[in-house]
C-alpha cells in the first residue's frame, strides 16, 4: 500500500536530543524548547517564536489574546475560510467569536475580492489558511486587513518551509501558527510554534501557555536565590506550551526541512508532468511568486468518488483536503455562501505526498489515475 501519508524521523539524530532530555531529567518545558524557539527565528526570519503543544491551541490562544486585549465582543465576526481542516474554525468558536465564510480562489485559498464582500462593522480579523503550502494571493489578503484595520492571523499548520517571493512566510501577518504533528513536513509526535509581530504579544503568551503563571518552571529552577517558588499567576491561562522531547525531534526535523521540501517539490513536478493533459483531472496550481513546502498534491477529478475507489482497489492511499465545513452542524448556517469552495470540495482529491513516496510510485499512481479517467 502506498499511503498517503507517512511520518519520517530520523531516528537516531533524534534519540541523542531525546537521550539528553531523559538524562539531564528534563522532558517539560526547558532547555531544548528555548533551542528551538531560537532556531525557528534564525530559520524564518520572524522576530519571535514560542513552541507549543500544537498548531490546535496556537489558533486558540491568538483568538483569545486579541479577544481579550482589544475588547472584541462575543459573536464578533472573523472571515476565515471553510476550505480547511475544522480546527481553523472551531478555535474561533471556542472564543465565542463568529466564523464568516469566504470563498476561495483557484489556490484554493482565500479570495481577497470576497473577503471584502464578507466585511460588516463587526469584522475584527481574517484568519487565513495556505492550504498544501499555497500562499496564494497573501499578499492582497495582507492590503484588504490593513485597508480595513483588521488583524490578520495566519494559519500556516502546512507551511513550514513555504517562500513568498524567496521570504519565509509569516511577514505582515500579526501572528503565525505553524503546525509541526506527526505527518507534517517538520515531523515531531504533536507540537507547534506560535510567532506573533508584536513583542508584548509574544512575552504574554509566555505567562498564558503556563497557565497564567509569571515565570516558568524552567526559569525557577536555574535562577538563584531562596524565593525562586515566588511566582504570580496575572490572568487565567492554559497548559499550551511544548515540552523538550518534542522540541528534541524538531530540531532534527529542522535541520531537514529545506532538503526534504525539495523532495516534495520534485515529487509534485513528477506528478504534475504525469497528470497534464489527462482528461477529467485539474492539478490545483501553485501561486507563482510562492516556493510552496508541498506538503499536499491536490487536483480536481471529475469522478473524484470513483476514482478514490479505484486507486484504493491499486493499493494508493488517497484523501480529500477538505470536505467544506459548512457541510458540519456547527457551521451549517452558511450554506450557499461559497459555491467554489463547495464545487472543490466535492472534487478534490489529494495524491501520496511524503519522504517515502518514489518516482516509481508516482508513475504508477499516475498511469492509475490514467487508466480510471479514460475508462470513466
Amino acid at each position: 500500500m502506498i499511503q498517503l501519508f507517512t511520518p519520517y524521523f530520523r531516528v537516531d539524530e533524534c534519540l541523542v536530543g531525546i537521550r539528553e532530555c531523559l538524562e539531564k531529567g528534563w522532558t517539560g518545558l526547558g532547555f531544548k524548547t528555548a533551542e528551538i524557539e531560537k532556531s525557528w527565528v534564525e530559520y524564518t526570519g520572524l522576530p519571535y517564536a514560542h513552541f507549543l503543544s500544537s498548531n490546535t491551541v496556537g489558533l486558540h490562544l491568538a483568538l483569545h489574546m486579541f479577544k481579550t486585549k482589544y475588547g472584541w465582543k462575543d459573536e464578533d465576526e472573523i472571515i476565515t475560510t471553510p476550505l480547511t481542516f475544522v480546527s481553523t474554525n472551531h478555535a474561533i468558536k471556542y472564543c465565542q467569536l463568529k466564523p464568516v465564510f469566504a470563498d476561495i480562489d483557484e489556490y484554493l485559498c482565500l479570495d481577497p475580492e470576497d473577503i471584502k464582500k464578507k466585511i460588516t462593522p463587526r469584522t475584527k480579523a481574517v484568519m487565513f489558511v495556505g492550504i498544501g503550502g499555497n500562499t496564494g494571493r497573501y499578499e492582497e489578503v495582507l492590503k484588504v486587513c490593513r485597508d480595513h484595520g483588521l488583524k490578520l492571523i495566519l494559519d500556516a499548520a502546512h507551511m513550514a518551509g513555504s517562500r513568498l517571493n524567496g521570504v519565509h512566510v509569516g511577514q505582515g501577518a500579526d501572528v503565525t501558527i505553524f503546525s509541526f504533528q506527526a505527518v507534517k513536513n517538520l515531523p515531531t509526535a504533536d507540537s507547534g510554534m506560535i510567532c506573533f509581530a508584536d513583542a508584548e504579544d509574544d512575552e504574554r503568551a509566555r505567562k498564558l501557555t503556563w497557565l497564567g503563571i509569571n515565570k516558568d518552571t524552567y526559569a525557577r529552577t536555574v535562577s538563584q536565590g531562596a524565593y525562586k517558588w515566588m511566582y504570580d499567576v496575572e490572568e487565567v491561562g492554559f497548559k499550551f506550551h511544548g515540552n523538550s522531547i518534542m522540541a528534541a525531534i524538531a530540531l532534527v526535523s529542522l535541520k531537514h526541512l529545506d532538503q526534504d521540501n525539495a523532495y516534495r517539490r520534485q515529487l509534485a513536478q513528477w506528478y504534475e508532468d504525469g497528470l497534464k493533459g489527462v482528461k477529467g483531472i485539474e492539478v490545483v496550481p501553485t501561486y507563482p511568486a510562492c516556493e510552496s513546502s508541498r506538503h499536499l498534491f491536490q487536483a480536481k477529478a471529475t469522478n473524484r468518488d470513483a476514482l478514490i475507489q479505484y486507486l484504493n482497489d491499486k493499493n494508493v492511499g488517497v484523501g480529500v483536503h477538505y470536505r467544506d465545513n459548512i457541510h458540519y452542524a456547527p457551521y451549517a448556517y452558511a450554506e450557499g455562501t461559497c459555491p467554489k469552495a463547495r464545487s472543490a470540495s466535492d472534487h478534490l482529491i489529494s495524491l501520496p505526498m511524503h519522504m517515502g513516496v518514489t518516482q516509481e510510485n508516482v508513475e504508477y499512481i499516475v498511469d492509475a489515475v490514467r487508466s480510471c479517467m479514460k475508462t470513466g
